[in-house]
């Protein structure tokens, strides 16, 4: 979550710096929900208000995960599921929100779960102690959030006016400490759970035998745990070149046998917001006939007619639909794979029209002359459609 919150800001992104990202997102995100349409016709100031909010969730809030003192856990556990949630409204992204609600999960203890055993009671000035904490973490993330994006209630207007009150060096800054302060914070709760573990299995388990094989699979789960946290520090320390560069060379190493592995990754969703002027679309368009005009391919979730319903489909992955969102945003050369998409739609094969909605040339297909084809090659093209100007024809145009 800290990868995606930073990001945003390190891209220089003039959306994300002007808090007006998500007046584009709705409609220029891949494949949008039905709520997606409303969500895009709240006020701009709470458009702002919501970015704001985004960065809360992403950036302070997940340090929150390693705190001792439940409540605190649980507010990080529970802003991060309304957030996915929120995501998973508004916008289709497959199984992505679900497992990091999953992951969020690990966040509970036995009580939050449902089980009889409960939690050890706090007594007197621990108690005090944990609820002072408390209460000064929330006040400084109030505090922050107020002061570092500027937030003031507007009353005539009855709104909440905000705008970033940081510069770029003062956050490239903040995000050099986050970085190290995250990496000693991980090192020291894993150091917490392996000697607790250590602990419990040398005085509560039963028995010499007993101990014995408990320490014995603790020491195993411990190797297999510092290796998965080294090699996902490379991942961490990218936002920040300096601690990416710091590292133990055999932790780089360690990452780079187990790359091809995807076992860490850094996650940066929309690092610079699209549709900043009209959201691009390819439709793909063919013609057997030079004066009969051109007949549009139709996709199952792809947006083509803007007057349809948009479609609830996570957490179904259509990547087909889903890579023409991206082949969209740059050229041919950079989607080698669209090439073969088109040669697959000219020769009619079964597995990639089951993928479209509606093919134009399905009757004419199945009687096609080896003439006839080659008039279609010929003049099946591709084009880009913008929501928010007139249609442009591709510069790399297809014509085969």
């Amino acid at each position: 979550m800290f990868g995606p919150g930073v990001v945003k800001l390190t891209s220089r992104c003039p959306t994300w710096w002007g808090l007006t990202a998500l007046n584009y997102h709705y409609e220029s995100q891949c494949i949008s929900t039905p709520l997606a349409w409303y969500a895009h016709q709240l006020p701009e100031w709470f458009q702002k208000l919501s970015v704001v909010g985004t960065y809360l969730i992403e950036i302070p809030v997940p340090f929150l995960f390693f705190s001792p003192i439940r409540n605190l856990k649980m507010f990080a556990f529970w802003l991060q599921v309304i957030f996915q949630l929120a995501i998973i409204l508004t916008g289709n992204y497959n199984f992505f929100n679900l497992l990091t609600i999953t992951l969020c999960i690990s966040l509970l203890d036995d009580e939050d779960l449902g089980y009889s055993r409960q939690g050890k009671r706090l007594q007197g000035l621990q108690k005090l102690v944990v609820r002072l904490t408390s209460l000064l973490v929330y006040g400084l993330l109030i505090y922050w959030t107020v002061h570092y994006f500027n937030l003031s209630i507007n009353w005539p207007q009855s709104r909440v006016d905000s705008q970033i009150n940081f510069s770029e060096e003062e956050f490239q800054s903040f995000v050099h400490g986050s970085v190290v302060t995250g990496m000693w914070i991980g090192s020291i709760s894993l150091a917490c759970v392996i000697l607790a573990a250590i602990w419990r299995s040398l005085v509560c388990v039963p028995g010499v035998f007993g101990k014995v094989w408990s320490v014995l699979q603790v020491i195993i789960f411990t190797l297999v745990a510092v290796y998965m946290f080294c090699i996902s520090l490379p991942s961490l320390t990218q936002v920040d070149r300096d601690a990416y560069q710091n590292l133990a060379p055999i932790v780089h190493e360690w990452h780079g046998k187990s790359d091809f592995l995807q076992l860490s990754h850094s996650y940066g969703l929309f690092r610079r917001m699209t549709g900043v002027g009209g959201r691009p679309e390819v439709v793909i368009e063919g013609s057997n006939n030079l004066t009969a005009g051109w007949k549009p391919y139709e996709f199952k979730y792809k947006p083509g007619d803007i007057s349809a319903v948009p479609a609830v489909v996570a957490p179904h992955q259509p990547r087909l639909d889903w890579q023409m969102w991206f082949a969209a945003l740059g050229s041919s050369r950079q989607n080698p794979w669209f090439i073969s998409l088109i040669y697959r739609l000219l020769t009619n094969q079964e597995e990639v029209l089951d993928l479209i909605d509606h093919n134009p040339f399905q009757s004419l297909h199945q009687s096609l002359s080896e003439q006839s084809y080659t008039i279609i090659i010929s003049l099946l093209g591709a084009k880009i459609q913008r929501t928010g100007g007139e249609e442009k024809k591709w510069k790399h145009t297809l014509a085969l």
